[in-house]
């Protein structure tokens, strides 16, 4: 009995053992089967990056995309890349299987904005400081910013209002900046936000300069006004703390968390995500607002419908005496579909990086480990597939709901921005002041596009402006 168990044990054994073999030669012969995409990786080591930075890089992957279908590779920054130009693939890759790739940017980047900031992470570290982020930027935070919002938006048209040339684009950036400010630090004396402001403007010159740690270059002056940011950043923690004024912005949440053991977030944490904040949220706010300003502008009609409905609020306000408020805000719905026709055709971020941590099979192609993936959300966003006459704006079309994964300005998944709903209230704002208050008249008439790194109007979007009679 005792040799017939130990038979019937070797069999069991011996069977686990080959269906394991089994399952791999399968898995084996599977990955050998599947091929890269197609496409074409460039010259050597430079790839294609020289076409990216040379041409208008949407123009590049749309022409790959035609050539070589929704999935194709290329090689750019240094990294070998997949690119994803279907709804289901940017799903696939932002949502059903995240876990498989992680968020990636250049080494220099994540040097200049700090490394604990939350869009570099995944994981716990990047759930818990998500969550902070979210708090301070909930519906209930943010309407309670109206009005500082609404004298932000007042002042800076206040000072385009002077019949000489106004670069809208530069104008929307102290605008954006001054709003990231405010929902940061709720309150900030004006030495503190006037020499941050003067050290990040050099921080955003050299944020995309060549990462050349020389003395004299841009990339080298910005690293020295980071280390002055964090110094700026601990007088203003160390004063809150002192005057124990730690309830407010999202300076206030990071301030006042504490984990499970009760320890608080370090001071260069708390940095590095006050920092990640204001990039997130000024030059990619300011480039939607400047291409309203021109949407606005090119379209007659369409700046009449819109001025009709805030001069409805403006009336009900007593003649714009009123502050705005919250529940007018939600109740402009021919202004926010402007907004969200504005945001899919300038589709400001075109794509995003993710970097595979394993080998990942899709559509019967590999993904090696360690390759780039980019879904592309300006060639979705483009697709006559999805939007009907996709190079024409027509705010209208979101009257019906687009399909799911076709609309993408804030990207998807847990990676999504936390702010876009900051960023929607600040332009309704924005635009509810401008077609009330003013008229504007954009210098020249070219269709040009610039990349700075966001696509902006050529030459930041000059115009004059005149108060209205």
């Amino acid at each position: 009995m005792e040799f017939l168990s130990i038979i019937i044990c070797t069999i069991l054994f011996l069977s686990v053992l080959l269906s394991y073999y089994l399952i791999q030669e399968k898995k084996k012969k599977q990955k050998h089967k599947a091929k890269l995409p197609p496409g074409s990786m460039g010259l050597p080591y430079v790839g294609e990056t020289l076409q990216i930075y040379s041409d208008n890089p949407n123009v590049l992957f749309a022409t790959k995309q035609k050539r070589y279908g929704d999935i194709f590779k290329t090689h750019i920054l240094g990294c070998p890349c997949v690119m994803l130009a279907s709804p289901e693939a940017a799903h696939f890759v932002l949502v059903s299987h995240a876990h498989l790739l992680k968020p990636t940017y250049p080494k220099s980047k994540e040097t200049m904005i700090g490394p604990s900031a939350l869009f570099f992470h995944e994981g716990a570290y990047h759930t818990c400081l998500r969550k902070l982020v979210q708090s301070s930027l909930s519906p209930g935070a943010i309407q309670k910013l109206i009005p500082d919002i609404e004298a932000i938006a007042i002042s800076t048209l206040e000072s385009c209002n002077n019949s000489q040339v106004v670069y809208i684009f530069r104008e929307m950036k102290i605008l954006s900046f001054e709003v990231g400010i405010l929902s940061i630090f709720s309150q900030l004396e004006s030495k503190y936000s006037t020499e941050l402001k003067e050290q990040y403007c050099i921080v955003d010159k050299g944020y995309n300069s060549l990462a050349t740690n020389l003395p004299g270059t841009a990339y080298q002056k910005a690293l020295r006004a980071r280390r002055r940011i964090n110094q700026i950043l601990r007088e203003i923690i160390s004063e809150r703390k002192e005057k124990k004024f730690l309830d407010k912005g999202l300076l206030g949440h990071l301030l006042n968390f504490k984990n499970e053991e009760g320890q608080t977030l370090p001071e260069d944490q708390i940095a590095d995500n006050i920092i990640g904040v204001l990039f997130a949220a000024q030059d990619t706010t300011a480039s939607v607002l400047t291409w309203i300003f021109k949407y606005l502008h090119d379209d007659h009609k369409l700046l009449e419908a819109v001025t009709e409905e805030h001069m409805a609020i403006y009336k009900l306000s007593d003649g714009g005496k009123l502050p705005l408020t919250w529940v007018q805000t939600r109740n402009m719905p021919v202004t926010y579909k402007v907004i969200l026709e504005t945001l899919r055709m300038a589709s400001i971020i075109s794509y995003t990086f993710r970097e595979a941590v394993v080998d990942i099979q899709y559509k019967g192609y590999l993904i090696p480990k360690g390759w780039k993936v980019m879904p592309l959300f300006r060639n979705i966003h483009h697709s006559p597939e999805f939007f009907s006459d996709p190079q024409k704006f027509n705010s209208s079309r979101f009257e019906v709901a687009p399909k799911p994964n076709t609309y993408m300005p804030f990207g998807n998944g847990v990676h999504a921005c936390p702010g876009s709903e900051l960023a929607k209230l600040e332009m309704l704002i924005v635009i509810h002041h401008l077609v009330t208050k003013l008229r504007w008249e954009v210098i020249g008439h070219s269709n040009a596009v610039e990349y700075c790194p966001f696509p902006v109007p050529q030459h930041g979007l000059p115009a004059r402006f005149w108060e209205k009679p």
